[in-house]
């Protein structure tokens, strides 16, 4: 059989994620993203998107990549195509999952016609359930939530009828921090997702994880996968 990261039968997923904020990568850290600076890193020199992009791919041996486009998330701006299409020339075959703040659906069709990407549909930019359930599998689902506080409409957390196939339990105060996971709600989603097998809803995990040791926790959890940048930044996870 196939390994996966440090041995582990596939498919646990180990994704690679950038922020991007005004054309460069910067370093997230608890959900507090006025505060993120350009990114430093032993993976490549400056904070370019295409280069931090691709050592990150590197050093996992990946071809999945998260983009978090901050100043379209924060700011309402359009998809940041320049950085997303050096990435994208940079990393010939790799798939792009972005989250660009989308919220209606003309921005979103406009998006996925780019070609640029799978768009990431963040629930805290939702104000109800009906772009989630339109999209279906051409999206993915990113389940928000800050502290205790879960970001966006309660539909989206609590109903799994609408989710699509892969499906993230985003956690942003441990984004960066070194804390751990989110199990709890790993299992949470799991559970919730078990109406279909586990081949068609994937659960993965973003925010927290530190090591070898988190993503075991994480496979026995059920999660299909992890988000994951300054673990493998500080050679945490190679």
């Amino acid at each position: 059989m196939s390994q996966g990261f440090e041995g582990r039968p596939l498919p646990f997923r180990l994704i690679p994620v950038i922020d991007l904020r005004r054309g460069q990568v910067v370093r997230a850290r608890a959900g507090e993203r006025d505060a993120y600076a350009p990114i430093d890193t032993p993976l490549a020199r400056g904070s370019k998107p295409a280069d931090i992009a691709r050592g990150l791919l590197d050093a996992v041996g990946g071809s999945l990549l998260y983009v978090a486009d901050l100043d379209a998330i924060m700011e309402g701006a359009e998809p940041d195509r320049r950085s997303l299409e050096a990435v994208m020339r940079t990393c010939p075959g790799t798939v792009l999952w972005v989250d660009a703040g989308f919220a209606d659906a003309s921005g979103v069709e406009r998006f996925m016609a780019s070609g640029l990407g799978r768009p990431v549909i963040g629930s805290e930019s939702q104000r109800d359930a009906q772009l989630v359930r339109r999209l279906g599998d051409r999206a993915v689902l990113s389940l928000d939530s800050r502290g205790n506080e879960r970001l966006g409409p309660e539909a989206l957390h609590d109903d799994a009828q609408i989710w699509p196939g892969d499906v993230i339990v985003m956690t942003l105060a441990r984004v960066g921090t070194g804390t751990g996971p989110d199990l709890a709600g790993i299992r949470r989603a799991v559970s919730l997702g078990a109406g279909k097998s586990r081949s068609e809803r994937r659960v993965y995990a973003a925010g927290g994880v530190r090591g070898p040791e988190d993503i075991d926790r994480l496979a026995e959890a059920g999660a299909a996968g992890a988000l994951v940048a300054s673990a493998i930044h500080d050679g945490r996870l190679r």
